[in-house]
Parts: C-alpha cells; sequence; structure tokens
C-alpha cells in the first residue's frame, strides 16, 4: 500500500467496530437459522489451465475449513425485508462455475413486504430537468442489452458470514447514459438521486429504512451504471430488485438500489441520504458527511483472499493446495503473494498463480498456491498485491485474512 493512503483500519479496536457495526446491520443474519451450510466438498476442482498434482502419487483427501468463519448456512433465505439474507458459498467457485446462479445469488436486502407486484411500475424522473418523465417497465424493454457478468459485493461483507454476501452474475438493462439521453437538466444540476421502494412490514433493529443514492452524473457515466431488469438471462428476481435496480460496476451493492422507483436531479448543496449515512463506514468515508458531494465514490478496492484450502498427498508427503480468489480495483493481474502464519512459521510472501485470471475488472478471477507446511498448528492466511500503485485498504487491513487448523505436515 502507498504510504499516502491511510488505512481503513488503523487498530484492532477499529476493525472490531467494523465488525460490530456490520453485524448490527445483519440482526437477523446472526440470529436465525445457524446451520453447517453444504454438506462437505468430497472431489477436488482441479483447474484445467494449469496442470497440478496429477499421476498415481497424487491422491486427495479432503477440503480444510476455516477456522474463523461463521456457521450460517448458504443458499438459504432466512429473515424478511430489510433483516432478510442468503450467503453464497464461495468454495463452490471453480474454472468452469464463475457465474452465480439466480437462486445461489447472495441476498442481503429481500423483497419489501408492502411492495404489490401486481401494480403497474414507473419510475419518475423530477428534480432541476426541463420537465418531469415518467418512465414505464414498456418504455424500457427496448433499451435493455447485455452488460456481461458483473460481481457484486455488500460492503458489510464479513468473516461472520464466511464472506458469502459477494456474487458474480450475467447482467442486462438500460445504461444511464441512455435514460440522461431522455431528460434536459438545469444548468444547478450536478448530481442524480436514484431511489427505491423501501417499506417493509416488520421493523430492523440494525437497518435503517430509505433506500437511495446520490451520484455525480459523471460518476454514473464512467462506471457504466445501468437499470438491470435481466439477471442470468431471466426476469430480474423479486429479491434482486424487480423489475429494476441500479447497477454501478465496481461499487459496492449498498450504492446498487434496488426497485427503484425515482431518479431526481439535484445539485452540490443536496444533503447525504439516510442510506449514504448508514453505509458511510463501510464504504471508507471520512466521517459521516452531511452534504451527498463529502462522500468519495464507494467503490470496491483491489482485494484477494482464500476460498478453499484442499489437503492431497503427493509422493507420500501431505500437500495443501490453496485455491483463491481476486476481485475490485482496475488491475487484473497484479503481482499477488500470500503469506501463512502461526506461532511457529512464518515463510514470508509467495506469488500465487492466476488461473483463470480476471477476464474484466467487474468480476473475479481465481488464483491458487502449493503449500507445505513446516509444522503442525493454527496459521493465519493473508494476501497483499505487491505494489504501491494499487489501492487495497481492506486487504491490507487484514480484513479478509482467513485461519486455518494443520495437524499433517
Amino acid at each position: 500500500m502507498s504510504k499516502q493512503l491511510k488505512p481503513l483500519f488503523d487498530s484492532d479496536l477499529s476493525r472490531r467496530e467494523f465488525i460490530r457495526t456490520s453485524m448490527m446491520a445483519s440482526s437477523a443474519f446472526l440470529m436465525g437459522c445457524f446451520g453447517t451450510g453444504d454438506p462437505p466438498i468430497d472431489e477436488p476442482m482441479l483447474p484445467q489451465c494449469t496442470p497440478m498434482f496429477e499421476g498415481p502419487n497424487a491422491q486427495f483427501i479432503k477440503v480444510m475449513g476455516f477456522d474463523n468463519d461463521g456457521t450460517l448456512p448458504f443458499g438459504e433465505t432466512y429473515g424478511e425485508g430489510l433483516t432478510g439474507r442468503q450467503l453464497f458459498d464461495l468454495k463452490q467457485l471453480g474454472e468452469e462455475n464463475l457465474v452465480t446462479p439466480n437462486e445461489l445469488f447472495y441476498v442481503r436486502t429481500m423483497y419489501p413486504g408492502l411492495l404489490d407486484p401486481a401494480t403497474p411500475w414507473n419510475i419518475r424522473i423530477h428534480g432541476l430537468v426541463e420537465s418531469e418523465l415518467n418512465l414505464s417497465m414498456a418504455d424500457l424493454d427496448p433499451l435493455v442489452v447485455d452488460q456481461g457478468v458483473k460481481l457484486l459485493e455488500c460492503s458489510g461483507n464479513t468473516e461472520g458470514g464466511s464472506f458469502g454476501l459477494l456474487s458474480a452474475a450475467q447482467w442486462s438493462g438500460v445504461p444511464f447514459a441512455d435514460i440522461l439521453a431522455m431528460v434536459d437538466p438545469l444548468p444547478g444540476a450536478t448530481r442524480v438521486l436514484v431511489s427505491g421502494f423501501d417499506e417493509h412490514t416488520g421493523n430492523s433493529s440494525g437497518s435503517v429504512p430509505g433506500a437511495a443514492w446520490i451520484f455525480t452524473i459523471d460518476q454514473l457515466l464512467n462506471a457504466g451504471s445501468f437499470f438491470a431488469t435481466v439477471m442470468n438471462d431471466e426476469a430480474l428476481p423479486p429479491n434482486h430488485g424487480q423489475p429494476v435496480r441500479l447497477f454501478n460496476p465496481g461499487w459496492y451493492g449498498c450504492s446498487c438500489i434496488k426497485w427503484v422507483n425515482e431518479i431526481i436531479f439535484v445539485d452540490e448543496d443536496e444533503a447525504a441520504t439516510s442510506q449514504m449515512r448508514e453505509f458511510s463506514f463501510r464504504t471508507h468515508q471520512n466521517g459521516t458527511p452531511d452534504l451527498a458531494r463529502d462522500y468519495i465514490p464507494a467503490v470496491i478496492d483491489t482485494a484477494a483472499m482464500p476460498i478453499r484450502i484442499e489437503q492431497w498427498q503427493v509422493d507420500g508427503r501431505i500437500t495443501y493446495r490453496v485455491m483463491g480468489m481476486i476481485w475490485g480495483g482496475d488491475e487484473l493481474e497484479p503481482t499477488l503473494e500470500i503469506k501463512f502464519e502461526s506461532d511457529e512459521d512464518d515463510s514470508g510472501w509467495h506469488n500465487v498463480e492466476y488461473c483463470p485470471p480476471r477476464e474484466h475488472a467487474q468480476t473475479w478471477g481465481l488464483w491458487w498456491y502449493a503449500w507445505k507446511p513446516t509444522n503442525p498448528g493454527t496459521y493465519a492466511v493473508n494476501c497483499r498485491v505487491n505494489s504501491n500503485d494499487i489501492r487495497t485498504r481492506r486487504l491490507d487491513s487484514g480484513w479478509y485474512t482467513r485461519t486455518i487448523d494443520v495437524r499433517a505436515v
């Protein structure tokens, strides 16, 4: 990390505060439906791009579990409304399945109980524009184009949920640029407030209703933002914003407003929304600014972590294959390194091998490393990008550190 960049966490206390505030916003996430998740994976997922551990002297044994993961189940929705959740099991990622099926894609807020799906949908565009505009789904449908595979991560993605608030899907939608071409903003209209229906039955002790985010016009254009209506070649599912959600490639999910029903052109003095204020800490803001203009973009920095560690016996010796993922930022193949540290062993940093690398910056890629620990024990597994020019705030804080108990060496 460049010395000029301020780390996300200045101390372990700050990191614990991040966990506390993230989990407060996910009370149902931690309180309900505890379980053991999916059954253990009993077959290795060997990458095709790089042969590894082949031949009669290589025997797969098992997939190891991370000690600091949560115990919540994967692929099941629980809770409702603001506290509704679903986790994606990152262990399932492989070279042939880098797109998350709709039914497994993570959910951070479920379909609002007070939203009537039978009501005709309209998006009201108003504020600092020459004339107000109302768009129906029939107006949007002819403008829908393929947007490719894009990744989404919740800004509150934590080890308590096994980092399962992270998925990628094939999206189609209407570019913001096409919406902008339909209106005539007034000279003072420099920002856009995108709001969605967010009225739920019941109460939430950790989340604030009022889904809305404010962007500059250039931020939306430069990000390639679009209003998604299709997910993996199907109509957008209810829990993912049906019939339309904003998608900002490379930004945290809290900015990707679901159930969009309003677009308002505003000026430089517009107050921050309740959602911007709620997620200010998790989106790396300097405090909780009162005005939208004082918020930096809620973008995802380059990040990486191991997602599964396989135990093998190769030529009579126990060997571990670490499979990991990389996402965020703009660099597709930075110099990524891994380190294993325990009370008895610290082997330093080692380069990993991409397999396969990312196709573009808005999706994820995989990597692997063959590891032969010297001593048994509990290891902290960390990753870093060996470059002073790439911002990696969460990665450098140890946020994506995973721990594993190794008894066979």
